[in-house]
């Protein structure tokens, strides 16, 4: 029996509450960073706790959300992120700023988990994901342009990611308690469920590498903000600008990725747009002027969603269930959980010029095994409806009968975003 739907706009604003927190990460981490005796690897490692709650919290929930009840378990994720985000903001103790991101983060995970647990259920998931992307999207640019003139400290983006859980808490009366269908044990896998996953070996390829893929774009992320204000010179404003047009940049990158469709095959999008991301990885990380830096940051988020967007169908493409675009999405998370830590201790031990060369040489040794992949597996031409990005990791539903439901791995890459 299926999950009862849920209008679209409940999911939409479900959506931009879990997946503000990772979209917030550049401008949260730096000021961490300036406001709190924190060193820059600090800073990033609580970026990197709050990340990892999050994905922590889709790995666990995201099978039980029938079970216990979209509106039980958005309503408790709510709670967490509220409060969690307020007490860091509202303290400047470290263990305390600490313990508020993880259990906010945690919050935020169990939101996006009932987001996207939903939005499996809906006519067209590809819209309801698109209008989630255009809500934490609109929501992040309009807070990159207003934190700048409300003052420095960390409290203010912790109190937004605060007030908008409780923003959204109105609208949670909309979405289904637990079934009595969904209370039912569930039947004992058949043999045929049971049996092990095909393409062995092409998912197990991409399985590996694509957490490395992962780390990359959100350690990249995580200092992105401080690469701005120490390196580019720009003003805090100026910076919060370049976010918002980059983050409108990457909403035309998920449309062109579905307008585009199986038109250019998987391999050429997946390598070339690798090594496309590797080079605004490198031209960003060595920006030493404004427009060097917006440059390389807004062709950045143009170019990772319509890459993002293959490597899922490819994934989604190897198993008709759906097996292996889960485990390929949760294996993304892990790489978005490190990567703030992971720019952080670069930046610090070798500088930005060198950490976004390595990076960027990490994209290309990883786009060999994920463009062979995407020559050899012969799988049906399919493309995710819902791609996400940032933090929260990826989550995707596949257009195939038999489509699994979204799994985070931020989001989103997130997703994409």
């Amino acid at each position: 029996m299926s999950a009862p739907r849920t209008s679209t706009w409940p999911l939409v604003a479900l959506f931009t509450a879990g997946y503000l927190a990772p979209y917030l990460l550049p401008t949260l981490v730096g000021r961490l960073d300036s406001g709190l005796p924190l060193s820059t690897t600090q800073a990033g490692a609580v970026g990197s706790v709050l990340l990892l709650s999050s994905a922590s919290a889709g790995f666990l929930l995201a099978s039980r959300v029938d079970r216990i009840g979209a509106r039980r378990l958005a309503r408790a994720g709510l709670v967490l992120a509220a409060l969690g985000y307020g007490v860091a903001a509202l303290t400047g103790v470290v263990p305390a700023v600490v313990l508020g991101a993880l259990l906010g983060g945690f919050g935020s995970g169990t939101v996006t988990a009932v987001a996207a647990t939903r939005i499996a259920t809906q006519p067209d998931p590809h819209r309801a994901s698109t209008l989630g992307l255009l809500g934490v999207s609109g929501l992040a640019g309009l807070l990159y342009l207003t934190l700048p003139h409300l003052g420095a400290g960390h409290g203010q983006p912790l109190a937004a990611l605060a007030l908008t859980a409780l923003a959204v808490w109105p609208l949670t009366g909309r979405l289904p308690a637990p079934t009595a269908a969904a209370r039912t044990p569930r039947r004992q896998p058949t043999p045929r469920q049971r049996a092990r996953l095909p393409r062995p070996c092409p998912g197990l390829v991409l399985v590996s590498v694509i957490p490395c893929w992962s780390l990359v774009q959100n350690s990249l992320w995580g200092v992105s903000g401080r690469i701005g204000l120490t390196q580019a010179q720009l003003t805090e404003t100026a910076v919060g600008v370049v976010f918002a047009v980059a983050l409108g940049a990457a909403l035309l990158g998920v449309l062109g990725a579905r307008a585009l469709g199986s038109r250019l095959g998987r391999a050429l999008p997946i390598g070339a747009g690798t090594a496309l991301i590797a080079g605004c990885v490198a031209l960003s990380a060595s920006a030493t002027r404004p427009t060097t830096f917006a440059i390389g940051e807004i062709a950045w988020n143009m170019v990772y969603p319509v890459v993002m967007s293959y490597v899922i169908g490819l994934a989604a493409s190897l198993a008709p269930c759906g097996r292996w675009a889960v485990l390929v999405g949760s294996a993304a998370s892990l790489g978005t959980a490190a990567g703030p830590l992971t720019g952080s201790l670069l930046s610090a031990r070798t500088g930005f010029p060198v950490m976004g060369a390595v990076l960027a040489a990490a994209l290309l040794v990883v786009a060999v095994p994920m463009t062979a992949v995407a020559l050899r597996a012969a799988g049906r031409p399919l493309l995710p409806d819902a791609i996400r990005r940032r933090g929260g990791g990826v989550h995707v539903v596949a257009a195939t009968p038999d489509a699994a439901p979204p799994v985070p791995a931020r989001s989103a890459f997130e997703t994409v975003g």
